[in-house]
């Protein structure tokens, strides 16, 4: 199930990102590097943006998305990740498209995302729904990502 971000999940959100990030992927990305987590209302809410999780039969949060916004028109895909246990059942794909759906009726042109270059089921995720790899120097606007050795990514809607 795909519920729009609740102040009840915010922990559970910081530990399913801190575990993917650190645990499966070795990232050794803190918090505090990535405050945004423990202020979505803020950071995502705040400016036409939104975050999702997907919750398991028992209500527990097994996956996040996040949107947020850049410019009028320019928004960042962010804090996309699934619990291994549930990735290949299409949770990804529902967390997906309920930010797509959302993104066109807001009317937003382009999506940005950074995506660790260790991650390369995720590459093959956004590259088979229209994300187009793109370089440093190619992205719109500059904007911090914690994980320097990320791919970058772009999608026009």
């Amino acid at each position: 199930m795909i519920k729009t971000y609740e102040a009840k999940y915010k922990q559970e959100i910081v530990d399913l990102v801190l575990y993917v990030q650190n645990s499966e992927f070795h990232l050794n990305i803190g918090i505090e590097e990535q405050s945004d987590i423990l202020d979505i209302p803020t950071y995502y809410l705040a400016d036409g943006g939104n975050f999702w999780v997907a919750l398991n039969e028992a209500g527990n949060v097994i996956g996040t998305i996040g949107l947020q916004q850049l410019t009028e028109e320019l928004y960042i895909l962010k804090k996309f990740f699934i619990y291994s246990d549930y990735r290949g059942k299409a949770f990804s794909l529902e967390l997906f498209n309920e930010l797509i759906i959302y993104a066109k009726k807001q009317g937003i042109k382009t999506v940005i995302l950074d995506t660790p270059s260790i991650a390369t089921r995720s590459h093959r995720f956004y590259e088979k729904n229209g994300f187009k790899g793109i370089s440093k120097q190619d992205l719109p606007v500059h904007y911090d990502y914690p994980d320097r050795d990320s791919l970058l990514y772009r999608l026009n809607l």
